[in-house]
């Protein structure tokens, strides 16, 4: 079940497309007020801005190395999968289609677009994109998927 990886990086690519040539860097739209805005921002780091520096230097090379590490798992993990392990294999797909959306924009842009502006009052969490969503879905699936995994029977 590879279409839904395809599809998270298909349309996280083409949002982050519309996202970068229709906004200026840091640039706002309110979408619901007090809610969710979008807005252009970049991240050289990882989640919630960690290692998010100028410039391309070490950490950089770590993150890419570690991606693309991370794809490799997944891609083995996702293989050796039952056939009836359904949810798991969603799970690593979405994971997988995240994984390789960010990494399409650390190779091409050397920092990641991100434009999903969720707040509450002054209170905003780090602006997100659609793999960082589908990282954060897939997860969850195959949190659910281990932690109410059946043991054979004795």
């Amino acid at each position: 079940m590879a279409w839904p990886a395809l599809a998270i990086v298909i349309l996280d690519q083409i949002s982050k497309f519309a996202v970068a040539h229709s906004l200026k860097l840091y640039e706002t739209v309110p979408v619901i007020t007090g809610f969710f805005n979008l807005v252009h921002t970049r991240n050289r780091g990882m989640a919630f801005g960690l290692m998010n520096r100028p410039g391309i230097g070490l950490g950089f090379f770590v993150l890419l190395a570690a991606s693309i590490g991370a794809i490799a798992v997944l891609l083995f993990w996702f293989l050796k999968l039952k056939k009836d392990e359904k949810l798991m294999t969603l799970g690593l797909s979405v994971v997988l289609g995240g994984a390789l959306g960010n990494l399409i924009d650390r190779i091409f842009y050397r920092e990641v677009i991100d434009f999903i502006d969720i707040y509450y009052g002054k209170y905003h969490w780090p602006a997100f994109n659609i793999a960082d969503s589908a990282i954060t879905t897939g997860t969850l699936l195959i949190a659910i998927c281990l932690l109410f995994k059946r043991s054979p029977a004795m």
